[in-house]
């Protein structure tokens, strides 16, 4: 018994120094997403950009749902030519990958996306799909000051190493902490699954996001720039509740559209006031004249006439069966 638990205990060792050596390969060292989980983050791929030598590249974004038909991500992601940012699609075309935790599975959405917006000062842009992403809750705008050592998540579709050449499959994420706060900018360093657990290329315009109890999820930063990956020490975050107003300006009319709408009841079911008389519902083509006398009647008489009839016609049947059994009464 003895030398059965010595092995078991070895094996154990075995197994977990095995585990401990293994990288967890992810935006840097971090996770796979799940399916179904953070369905918000978005993928954005871009065709046919064009180069200074006149050819064509393909390149990649992440980003997140902050309306039906927005996407909130990275200014850099959307350059001409020159490499300036600029306010309109250059690529061949671009597609946004909503809800699909899996780039490679089912579910989500792909949809084109057709127009950019560019903040102008922060490093931050808004894409327009070509159709909403339905059934997908949108990220929360954070209105709050970001607060020192306050953690976070971020999701992303980027490399996960510094030499990658291909972007994974899954999208990955990891845990941050704010580590340092400017007027308009914050930095957040990994703290889990590792210390090194860091956004890579691919990986800007990422979300940041707090995640409350109820599962609501609020984006407080935007991936701007940072390091090499992977590495230690903070990556250089947009600070959403500095540029919310802005935000709101461009999407108010998507957010006020994918509102549903309120119905209100017709004056005529309404219950009048103490003070104000019942106004008399205006008449339709298939009402009853006012002069019938059933339009007259409340709805207690127009219940109570029938049953009295009823109770009549039952007392005249009674009388005339006591008539022809002689009125005698049973016996208890």
């Amino acid at each position: 018994m003895k030398t059965l638990r010595n092995y078991l205990v070895s094996l154990a060792a075995l197994l977990a120094g095995t585990l401990a050596g293994t990288p967890a390969h992810a935006i840097a060292n971090g996770e796979a997403v799940p399916d179904g989980r953070y369905p918000f983050a978005v993928k954005i791929t871009e065709l046919g950009i064009p180069t200074p030598e006149g050819g064509k590249r393909d390149s990649s974004c992440s980003g997140g749902l902050v309306s039906p038909r927005w996407i909130i991500t990275a200014a850099h992601c959307f350059r001409d030519v020159d490499g300036n940012r600029v306010s309109e699609i250059v690529a061949d075309r671009v597609i946004a990958t909503v809800g699909r935790a899996d780039i490679t599975g089912r579910g989500g959405f792909t949809i084109e996306v057709v127009e950019v917006v560019q903040h102008g000062d922060a490093d931050v842009a808004l894409a327009r799909m070509k159709q909403p992403a339905t059934g997908i809750t949108p990220l929360r705008l954070n209105a709050a000051e970001p607060a020192q050592g306050q953690k976070a998540r971020l999701v992303g579709y980027g490399f996960t190493s510094k030499n990658a050449s291909k972007t994974p499959d899954r999208a990955r994420t990891g845990r941050f902490e704010v580590t340092s706060i400017d007027p308009t900018e914050m930095g957040l360093s990994g703290i889990a699954p590792r210390s090194n657990t860091s956004p890579c290329e691919r990986d800007s315009g990422g979300p940041y996001f707090t995640e409350a109890a109820n599962g609501t999820a609020t984006l407080i930063g935007v991936v701007s720039r940072g390091p090499d990956c992977p590495h230690t020490g903070p990556d250089i975050a947009t600070r959403v509740d500095a540029i919310a107003p802005w935000i709101r300006s461009v999407i108010k009319e998507d957010l006020a559209a994918a509102k549903p709408a309120t119905t209100r009841k017709p004056e005529s079911a309404r219950k009048p006031s103490a003070r104000t008389p019942a106004a008399a519902a205006p008449a339709t083509a298939d009402a009853a004249p006012a002069s019938s006398s059933v339009a007259s009647f409340s709805p207690i008489l127009l219940v109570a006439i029938p049953a009295a009839a009823v109770g009549f016609v039952a007392l005249l049947l009674s009388n005339t069966r006591k008539r022809r059994r002689g009125g005698h009464r049973r016996r208890r």
